[in-house]
């Protein structure tokens, strides 16, 4: 990729477009005292990875992105598109630095359609916000990453993220009808049509969902909502053996329960998260794990029918004494945790946050096997994830492992985990998104003929390859 530096005309222009209190660069961040701050726009949440951007831009509107796209374009310089900075596979990070540019003004929800069960958000719409938003009308809008409180709905698509509803539900990409892009051209389009059905031409919209803004800005999203079920119950459900805990996934499936979550954690994911939070839980010595289910519907009668359905799958598995919350404070407090074990790894250690996926009937075989690689390469992991979907979260602990260990081995057990991912029928990521940390491993789970045909896709959208380079390939 040959990328141009800079310039100050360009600089110039940049500020023409955006005002100069939204451009900002390390030298005017130093001046006002503000230098953490743009430095936390080379980082996003990815290990403790970091890459000064040359140029921070804020735009405010439609217009704006596509005047800078198109310069970067004529002038080839990299434009990294960045939301929340909430990602776990460093697909913010302006690894060839030049332009970051971020949505954190596009903050608008534009409409909330009733009559449809459609909205229409800008990309920087905090999650949870939205969430919230449509709730006040009776409506629904299901996916909800861990980081659901700070993540933007534009970064969501990039990776078309999942959560705990995905399981039945589905994930970000299943709720998108529309979206209005900005190209690596300067050129704005819509992908589709605000319809439920389209059959006309290739599915671009589908196509920019979870490609981790290698393809184009999204500055305008679509989306398809759903009636909010009125009821939700939740158990806790504590295992002594933690291939029990997997185990039990696929059978509770098998006796006709969808729930609405299904979320493993293993014993230090739970404690750990726990104590982050100061919240107090005395776990029995002999307990693993933990499988915390939600059920959801409109009638709690039927989801206490459906809840000692669950106890009878259970009854044959060695656990411990569930805990039914049917109150929405003990609700909150358990979610609370399961949302939290990411900050609480964080917060204990440098770690590398692996997003494994397998069918779920082989969770119990990936769970065996990726503690079977830690002890073969001496690192310890805490392991947690979306059970329901299959989608195990590894956290590799990096603790007193050395820079050899940390830099050179651990790649080698990371390989092995992913393909014995692949081997179990799964794939390197359920929803993180490849990004740059993934990109090593991507062989292991494409061919050349998929990845050609990948790289071909992209260089129709981006003929320069500006937009976020050194990402997926």
């Amino acid at each position: 990729m040959n990328f141009q530096p800079l310039t100050p005309e360009l600089l110039v222009a940049f500020e023409a477009i955006v005002g100069p209190s939204h451009l900002l660069t390390a030298q005017r961040a130093e001046v006002a005292a503000t230098a953490d701050a743009y430095a936390d726009y080379g980082r996003d949440h990815t290990e403790d990875l970091h890459f000064a951007p040359d140029v921070v831009l804020r735009p405010a509107n439609v217009e704006e992105i596509s005047q800078i796209v198109r310069l970067c374009h004529q002038h080839r310089i990299p434009v990294t598109p960045r939301g929340a900075g909430t990602g776990l596979s460093g697909g913010a990070l302006p690894v060839h630095h030049g332009v970051v540019l971020s949505t954190e003004r596009f903050n608008k929800i534009i409409e909330i359609d009733e009559r449809n069960l459609q909205a229409t958000v800008e990309p920087g719409v905090i999650n949870q916000v939205f969430q919230e938003a449509v709730q006040a009308k009776g409506l629904f809008y299901p996916p909800d990453p861990a980081s659901k409180g700070s993540c933007f709905l534009g970064g969501n698509l990039s990776q078309s993220s999942g959560g705990p509803k995905a399981v039945k539900y589905g994930v970000t990409k299943d709720y998108v009808l529309n979206l209005q892009v900005v190209l690596p051209t300067g050129d704005i389009i819509w992908t589709g049509a605000n319809v439920l059905k389209n059959a006309t031409g290739y599915n671009l919209t589908q196509l920019m969902v979870g490609s981790e803004g290698t393809l184009g800005i999204i500055t305008r999203i679509v989306f398809r909502l759903i009636p909010h079920p009125k009821q939700d119950i939740v158990l806790l459900v504590p295992f002594r053996d933690q291939t029990q805990a997997a185990a039990a996934v696929s059978e509770i499936f098998r006796a006709g329960i969808v729930p609405s979550g299904m979320e493993f954690m293993e014993r230090e994911a739970i404690e750990w998260s726990a104590h982050y939070l100061s919240i107090p839980l005395n776990l029995p010595p002999d307990i693993t794990a933990h499988l915390l289910i939600e059920l959801d519907g409109n009638e709690l009668e039927q989801l206490y029918k459906d809840a000692e359905l669950v106890y009878g799958v259970l009854e044959k598995y060695d656990i411990g004494e569930i805990l039914l919350a049917d109150t929405a404070t003990q609700k909150d407090e358990l979610w609370k945790i399961r949302r939290n074990v990411g900050n609480a790894v964080r917060y204990n250690s440098v770690y590398k946050e692996e997003d494994t996926v397998v069918p779920r009937a082989e969770l119990p075989t990936l769970l065996k096997g990726v503690k079977e690689i830690g002890r073969r390469y001496g690192f310890t992991s805490v392991c947690y994830g979306h059970a329901g979907d299959g989608n195990l979260h590894v956290n590799i602990i990096r603790g007193n492992l050395d820079d050899t260990m940390w830099h050179d081995e651990l790649p080698k057990a990371i390989r092995e985990i992913f393909q014995l991912c692949v081997k179990l029928g799964g794939t390197i990521s359920g929803e993180h998104g490849i990004g740059l940390v993934q990109k090593p491993y991507i062989g292991i789970a494409l061919g050349e003929v998929q990845l050609n045909l990948m790289r071909g896709i992209k260089t129709v959208f981006d003929p320069h390859g500006i937009m976020n380079p050194g990402k997926i390939f």
